[in-house]
C-alpha cells in the first residue's frame, strides 16, 4: 500500500507534491502494474522526484490513456480483448 493511501485526506493533500499525479488511490492493475488512481507503476512512482522535467511531462502525457482502460472506460483504439 502507498504511504498516501493510508493518510488521512487533510494531511495527504498537504504532503503531496502539487506536480505529482497521485490522486491518494493507490492500488494497482495485476496485469499492467498501472496504479488505479493516477496510471503509474512502482519504479515510476520511485522514481518520480528524481526525473528530469522533460521526463515527467511525458509521463504526465501518458498516464490518461492508462487510467482509462485499468478503470474500465474504452479509450480510443481499445479493443474489447483483455
Amino acid at each position: 500500500m502507498c504511504p498516501a493511501a493510508s493518510m488521512p485526506w487533510g494531511l495527504r493533500s498537504r504532503t503531496m507534491k502539487k506536480d505529482a499525479p497521485c490522486i491518494g488511490v493507490c492500488q494497482w492493475d495485476g496485469r499492467t502494474g498501472w496504479c488505479l488512481g493516477c496510471g503509474r507503476t512502482v519504479p515510476e512512482i520511485r522514481a518520480w522526484r528524481k526525473m528530469t522535467p522533460f521526463r515527467r511531462t511525458a509521463l504526465a502525457r501518458e498516464l490518461p490513456r492508462r487510467v482509462g482502460p485499468v478503470g474500465g472506460t474504452r479509450g480510443p483504439g481499445r479493443s474489447d480483448d483483455w
